[in-house]
């Protein structure tokens, strides 16, 4: 018969057994490094207020960048019809996959030389960016302003990290004299990574063709590698995005995927394509890829086919996201700025980064010092949240910079609302107060918030 376990067994047993374990500080089985790690300060915020406003509690929430559209219809039949599809693919992901994210680039980039071998598709691109830092023999260069998860992934991959600061003077993108002197100047070894997110988050900028043309050639010169992260490229709202990869193929890896453009961001589907130069790193991370995540979901990689094979739905889809942001990101840059903010007008993406220095007299007034403490302060006085530059975007602590993105609409119905008023390219005010009115009243609640604060003066 089975053994059986009872309670007068259990009184028999070592009684040093059934005694809770002695208390433990489990921060020693922590790495040094890696001492006080928390959650990306984005996706913790936006839990935050999402529990708020789930509560009835009335905010203007501009502290998450995720794409406020559905995910195109034909995107979501396919993904249905292959919902079934549950063996494990090629590492690399689907060759037909792969072969058609080239034919994307060469289509939209005119990117011709990009090889399907040379593609990884993987479980969204921090995946596949954290590999490429942690198999990468060297130290990492990061701008400032930076999405705020890169430098965490290079401590957490054990790597050295390393600031290049743009400035607003500079209309935040990096340039080849602020390149050649960080290059000079900092302590880095002679095998260089750059991450390079272009079009950029947080500022909403992106590159011309002189500038990446000049980019290049010091690139070139030190003989530096870069992660091209160009999530955002094809939500550049006049369809003009350039790659760098263009103008410097031999040492360009180009990171993109389906979150942005595509507004599939929960699907979690990414790529990286490597250039014939770098053949060893691909093959590595395809090795790390293989002992982590194994593959990206098999539905999501069928899915994915169609996507990229953009049909006329996809590419109307696209430009209809394109215009409405572009639409969006003009009423916020005019509105800002016209009450004393300064900004740069975003070009693409979901992000404008606006310097709230016209306030610092009045604020520093009522002891408010840094930009977290102004951050607290509007969202208590405005019911506004957005996050502070600094640290999370590697700003100084003292600089009143906030990244705020206006995707907090209902874009669904706002893509309706632009097919119905004829897929116009310039979309007025009256169709922002019908279909993106939250971000319309959010924007006028900081204007109000500035003013006031003016007032005080």
């Amino acid at each position: 018969m089975p053994s059986t376990f009872s309670v007068c067994d259990i009184s028999k047993m070592d009684s040093s057994l059934l005694n809770p374990r002695p208390t433990v500080d489990d921060s020693s089985f922590i790495l040094p490094r890696l001492q006080g790690s928390c959650k990306a300060s984005n996706m913790a915020l936006n839990e935050q207020i999402r529990q708020l406003m789930a509560q009835g509690k009335t905010i203007y929430h501009f502290g998450f960048g995720q794409s406020p559209f559905p995910v195109v219809d034909g995107a979501r039949r396919a993904l249905a019809q292959h919902a079934g599809e549950n063996a494990y693919l090629p590492v690399a992901g689907l060759l037909e996959l792969r072969a058609q994210i080239c034919n994307f680039h060469a289509e939209l980039d005119g990117l011709m030389h990009l090889d399907p071998n040379l593609v990884i598709v993987g479980p969204g691109t921090k995946q596949l960016i954290y590999l490429l830092v942690q198999v990468f023999n060297g130290d990492v260069l990061i701008l400032s302003p930076s999405w705020i998860t890169y430098k965490p992934m290079t401590v957490l991959a054990g790597k050295r990290a390393f600031e290049v600061a743009s400035s607003m003077q500079d209309g935040w993108k990096l340039t080849p004299e602020i390149l050649e002197k960080a290059i000079l100047e900092s302590n880095t070894s002679t095998n260089r990574l750059l991450i390079f997110c272009n079009p950029d988050n947080p500022t909403g900028i992106s590159y011309s063709e002189p500038d990446l043309k000049a980019l290049s050639v010091v690139l070139r010169k030190h003989n530096v590698i870069v992660l091209s992260d160009e999530i955002y490229g094809h939500t550049q709202y006049e369809g003009d995005f350039l790659s760098l990869a263009k103008y410097y193929p031999e040492g360009t890896i180009i990171s993109s995927g389906l979150s942005k453009c595509f507004s599939a961001g929960g699907w979690r589907c990414g790529y990286s394509i490597y250039p014939k130069e770098l053949t060893a790193l691909h093959q590595t991370v395809c090795s790390a890829s293989s002992h982590t995540h194994s593959c990206a979901a098999a539905p999501v990689q069928y899915a994915a086919i169609h996507i990229f094979k953009l049909d006329e739905e996809t590419k109307e889809y696209i430009k209809g996201c394109r215009c409405i942001m572009g639409a969006v990101a003009k009423f916020c840059h005019r509105e800002l700025t016209g009450c004393g903010i300064k900004a740069i007008m975003p070009v693409a993406g979901y992000y404008i980064f606006p310097d709230f220095e016209v306030l610092r007299a009045v604020l520093e007034a009522r002891g408010i010092q840094t930009c977290e403490q102004m951050c607290e302060a509007l969202f208590k006085e405005g019911n506004v949240a957005v996050m502070a530059g600094g640290p999370a975007f590697m700003r100084p602590l003292t600089e009143f910079t906030v990244r705020l993105c206006f995707v907090n609409f209902d874009g669904g119905a706002a893509l309706e609302g632009w097919k119905l008023q004829g897929c116009k390219e310039k979309l007025d005010q009256d169709f922002l107060d019908k279909y993106c009115s939250p971000v319309v009243q959010g924007i006028k609640a900081i204007v109000s918030w500035v003013e006031k604060q003016l007032a005080e003066l």
